[in-house]
Order: structure tokens, then C-alpha cells, then sequence
């Protein structure tokens, strides 16, 4: 996993098993550009939701896309939902590639940092959803500018944790956080 330019900045994906021989599920094999990833990074679920989170985060100037693009499945989408001005909510679908080329033109120019301030985590076998709660700044003791819920998709295949897809939407008047997203985390 915004600011109001991070409605083109959004991460979703579905995640994509393709079946092997027998019952076994097979993972796609990465695409030759893949980034290898920190091991530090994809070691445990809060280690990649950190990660996730530090790899966006940071003054104006780039950031270490290939961190980022590390932490992902080669499918994966990234998704923001917003509100149309005068209009009807919609979204907004991004590839890796795509957000990375989105937001690294507005992180070229801005300072932009995002923590997580709450969590709530639901796990089955090797699927974890994590429901992160998050406030943006723009410097990194600065006044939150925006808060909003991240749904992050994560998959574990015995090795390591895997971002499947990145699915958020900011808070507004109109559909404010509810305290149950805004209380101490669960895991």
C-alpha cells in the first residue's frame, strides 16, 4: 500500500495458483526481472507489511522500486477507490509497473510518508488478509493529511511472504474509519 494522488497510486491483485501435478498448487515462475528480495523483508507477515509501507515511504526524491517490486507476486494489481469530483465512486487498477510509474513521478517532487496505525488480521493455510489502517504525511513528524484502510493480500509459500494485491480507499466525511479499524491492532 493515500494522498489524493495516491488514488492512481493503488496495489490490488487476485491471486493467481496454478495447479501443478496432483493436488498441489504450483507457483508461476517469477519473471526473469523479478527482484530478489531482502530476506528480511518477506520473513514474516509484519516483516512485509513494514517493508511495504517503508518502501513508499520517504522525503521527496526516489525510492528503491526494486525493494518494493520484491515484495510482490508478478501478477499482482494494485487498486485505489476514490470519489469522483461531482460524481460516482470508482477505482482505479495499477500493475506494480503502473503504480511504480504513477507515484515515482510524485515522489520525485514530494515528501510522502505512510504508517500503519492499526491492524486486523484474518489467516487460513497459506492466505492471510491484513486489514491496515494507515495515516499519510508529508514529512515524517508531520500532520496526518489523510488516513484510510489498506486490505493487503498476502500469501505464504513456506519460504517466504508474497504481497498478492493492494486494495485501499480514504477516509472521507462522508465514510469515516470506524473505531473498530481505529483500536489496537489484532494479529
Amino acid at each position: 500500500m493515500k494522498l489524493k494522488f495516491a488514488l492512481m497510486v493503488v496495489l490490488v491483485c487476485s491471486p493467481a495458483v496454478v495447479w501443478g501435478q496432483g493436488d498441489k498448487p504450483a507457483i508461476p515462475a517469477a519473471p526473469a526481472a523479478q527482484a530478489t528480495a531482502r530476506p528480511t523483508d518477506v520473513s514474516s507477515m509484519d516483516a512485509i507489511v513494514a517493508a511495504l509501507y517503508g518502501s513508499i515511504s520517504g522525503p521527496a526524491g526516489d525510492r528503491d522500486w526494486e525493494r518494493f517490486r520484491s515484495l510482490f507476486i508478478p501478477e499482482a494489481q494494485l487498486i485505489a477507490t476514490y470519489k469522483k469530483k461531482d460524481g460516482p465512486l470508482t477505482y482505479k487498477v495499477m500493475s506494480v509497473q503502473g503504480y511504480v510509474d504513477g507515484a515515482g513521478k510524485y515522489f520525485k517532487e514530494h515528501g510522502f510518508f505512510e504508517r500503519e496505525i492499526s491492524r486486523k488480521v484474518e489467516t487460513f493455510g497459506s492466505i492471510t488478509h491484513v486489514f491496515s489502517t494507515y495515516e499519510s504525511r508529508a514529512t515524517a513528524d508531520g500532520k496526518p493529511f489523510e488516513r484510510g484502510i489498506n486490505s493487503i493480500q498476502l500469501f505464504n509459500d513456506g519460504t517466504r511472504w508474497w504481497v498478492v494485491d493492494v486494495y485501499w480507499t480514504g477516509e472521507t466525511p462522508e465514510n469515516p474509519i470506524p473505531e473498530r479499524y481505529l483500536s489496537k491492532s489484532e494479529q
